[in-house]
Protein backbone atom coordinates (compact mmCIF):
# COMPACT_ATOMS: atom_id res chain seq x y z
CA UNK A 1 0.00 0.00 0.00
CA UNK A 2 1.35 3.09 -0.97
CA UNK A 3 0.06 5.99 1.80
CA UNK A 4 -0.21 9.24 0.23
CA UNK A 5 2.26 12.06 0.96
CA UNK A 6 0.09 15.02 0.98
CA UNK A 7 -0.39 14.37 4.80
CA UNK A 8 0.90 13.22 8.25
CA UNK A 9 0.24 10.33 9.78
CA UNK A 10 0.06 9.12 13.64
CA UNK A 11 1.62 5.45 15.08
CA UNK A 12 -2.19 5.05 16.10
CA UNK A 13 -3.03 4.57 12.22
CA UNK A 14 -4.39 8.15 11.97
CA UNK A 15 -3.83 10.88 9.03
CA UNK A 16 -4.46 14.29 8.98
CA UNK A 17 -4.32 16.44 5.62
CA UNK A 18 -3.47 20.01 6.23
CA UNK A 19 -4.78 22.96 3.36
CA UNK A 20 -3.02 26.27 5.42
CA UNK A 21 -5.16 26.53 8.95
CA UNK A 22 -7.67 23.49 8.23
CA UNK A 23 -7.01 19.76 8.13
CA UNK A 24 -8.72 16.93 7.50
CA UNK A 25 -8.38 13.90 9.80
CA UNK A 26 -9.34 9.84 9.24
CA UNK A 27 -7.98 6.87 9.89
CA UNK A 28 -5.14 5.01 7.52
CA UNK A 29 -5.95 1.82 5.13
CA UNK A 30 -3.99 -0.08 7.51
CA UNK A 31 -5.93 0.67 10.34
CA UNK A 32 -9.43 0.09 8.22
CA UNK A 33 -7.69 -3.44 7.19
CA UNK A 34 -6.89 -4.41 10.99
CA UNK A 35 -10.24 -3.36 11.75
CA UNK A 36 -12.61 -5.49 9.18
CA UNK A 37 -15.67 -4.69 9.03
CA UNK A 38 -16.18 -1.17 10.32
CA UNK A 39 -20.08 -0.98 11.29
CA UNK A 40 -19.95 2.71 13.36
CA UNK A 41 -18.46 5.68 13.41
CA UNK A 42 -18.30 7.73 16.34
CA UNK A 43 -16.96 11.69 16.00
CA UNK A 44 -17.63 14.42 18.25
CA UNK A 45 -20.26 17.30 17.17
CA UNK A 46 -18.70 20.71 15.18
CA UNK A 47 -16.95 23.31 17.83
CA UNK A 48 -15.75 20.42 20.28
CA UNK A 49 -11.95 21.21 20.77
CA UNK A 50 -9.28 18.39 19.80
CA UNK A 51 -6.45 17.78 21.48
CA UNK A 52 -3.15 16.42 20.63
CA UNK A 53 -2.78 12.74 21.39
CA UNK A 54 -6.23 12.49 23.07
CA UNK A 55 -9.27 10.32 22.18
CA UNK A 56 -11.92 11.81 19.86
CA UNK A 57 -13.57 9.35 19.05
CA UNK A 58 -14.07 5.31 18.28
CA UNK A 59 -14.50 3.53 15.12
CA UNK A 60 -16.42 -0.11 15.55
CA UNK A 61 -15.86 -2.51 13.59
CA UNK A 62 -17.26 -6.38 14.11
CA UNK A 63 -13.92 -7.04 15.33
CA UNK A 64 -13.59 -4.28 18.11
CA UNK A 65 -13.92 -1.01 19.24
CA UNK A 66 -10.67 0.80 18.50
CA UNK A 67 -10.43 4.78 19.99
CA UNK A 68 -9.79 7.14 17.76
CA UNK A 69 -6.63 9.96 18.62
CA UNK A 70 -6.79 13.61 17.37
CA UNK A 71 -3.22 13.88 15.67
CA UNK A 72 -3.06 17.70 16.50
CA UNK A 73 -5.22 20.13 18.20
CA UNK A 74 -8.02 22.12 17.18
CA UNK A 75 -11.47 22.71 16.90
CA UNK A 76 -13.39 20.76 15.21
CA UNK A 77 -15.65 22.84 12.14
CA UNK A 78 -16.81 19.78 10.03
CA UNK A 79 -17.71 16.32 10.77
CA UNK A 80 -18.26 13.54 7.37
CA UNK A 81 -22.26 12.85 7.95
CA UNK A 82 -21.93 10.36 5.23
CA UNK A 83 -20.42 8.05 8.00
CA UNK A 84 -23.18 7.97 10.00
CA UNK A 85 -25.00 5.78 7.64
CA UNK A 86 -22.52 5.07 5.13
CA UNK A 87 -19.51 3.91 8.17
CA UNK A 88 -17.91 1.09 5.53
CA UNK A 89 -17.44 3.85 2.77
CA UNK A 90 -14.00 3.79 5.40
CA UNK A 91 -13.29 0.25 4.31
CA UNK A 92 -14.04 1.45 0.70
CA UNK A 93 -11.23 4.22 0.93
CA UNK A 94 -9.82 4.91 4.00
CA UNK A 95 -7.72 7.96 2.81
CA UNK A 96 -10.41 9.76 1.02
CA UNK A 97 -13.07 9.41 3.85
CA UNK A 98 -12.24 11.87 6.31
CA UNK A 99 -14.07 11.78 10.04
CA UNK A 100 -13.55 15.43 11.38
CA UNK A 101 -12.25 19.00 9.62
CA UNK A 102 -10.58 21.25 12.17
CA UNK A 103 -8.70 24.29 12.45
CA UNK A 104 -5.40 23.77 13.24
CA UNK A 105 -4.41 25.37 16.69
CA UNK A 106 -0.78 24.73 17.09
CA UNK A 107 0.38 24.03 13.69
CA UNK A 108 3.71 23.10 15.01
CA UNK A 109 2.47 19.75 16.21
CA UNK A 110 2.60 18.46 12.93
CA UNK A 111 6.37 18.17 13.17
CA UNK A 112 5.79 15.25 15.55
CA UNK A 113 4.04 13.41 12.84
CA UNK A 114 5.70 10.59 10.47
CA UNK A 115 5.65 10.97 6.76
CA UNK A 116 4.08 8.64 4.29
CA UNK A 117 7.63 6.83 3.74
CA UNK A 118 8.04 6.76 7.94
CA UNK A 119 4.76 5.61 8.02
CA UNK A 120 5.15 3.07 6.06
CA UNK A 121 8.12 1.83 7.55
CA UNK A 122 6.34 1.94 11.33
CA UNK A 123 3.53 -0.56 9.35
CA UNK A 124 6.36 -2.69 8.08
CA UNK A 125 7.82 -3.11 11.34
CA UNK A 126 4.43 -3.59 13.87
CA UNK A 127 3.26 -6.37 11.13
CA UNK A 128 6.48 -8.00 11.50
CA UNK A 129 7.68 -7.41 8.19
Amino acid sequence: MAYPTDRKYTKEHEWIQVNGNAAAIGITDYAQQSLGDIVFVEVPKAGTELVAGKTFGTVESVKAVSDLFAPASGTVTEVNGALATSPENVNKDAHGSWMVKITLKNPAELKALLSAADYEKFVAEEAGH
